[in-house]
């Protein structure tokens, strides 16, 4: 398995034991460029979540993307192995658990 591959199967972990709808688009030259790996909803919310490992960067339609969704209302967030607590304390926020809010998705 992949460097991304492993942060994709944490990610995926995560989603499925908080009881969240997922997808991961695969384009193959027929979907829209830019769109990131996983595609979820939890409680009614829209998370949109691009994986890297280590310190691989997003590129200028994967930011585009993510904006695009943040602008829509939903949250996009990138996330690489050091990133999997960003995703587990937007997941307790969204499923109410927390009430602060440290960052801004």
């Amino acid at each position: 398995m992949t460097p991304e591959g492993k942060v994709k199967k944490k990610v995926l972990n995560l989603l499925i034991s908080n009881g969240a709808y997922y997808c991961m688009p695969v384009t193959g030259g027929y979907g829209r460029s830019g769109v990131p790996d996983i595609i979820a909803c939890l409680n009614g919310k829209f998370l949109a979540i691009e994986c890297k490992a280590g310190d691989n960067k997003i590129t200028a339609l994967q930011d585009k993307a993510l904006a695009d969704i943040q602008k829509a209302g939903g949250s996009a967030l990138v996330i690489n192995e050091d990133g999997i607590k960003d995703l587990e304390f937007l997941i307790k926020f969204i499923k109410g658990e927390s009430k602060n809010v440290a960052k801004s998705w």
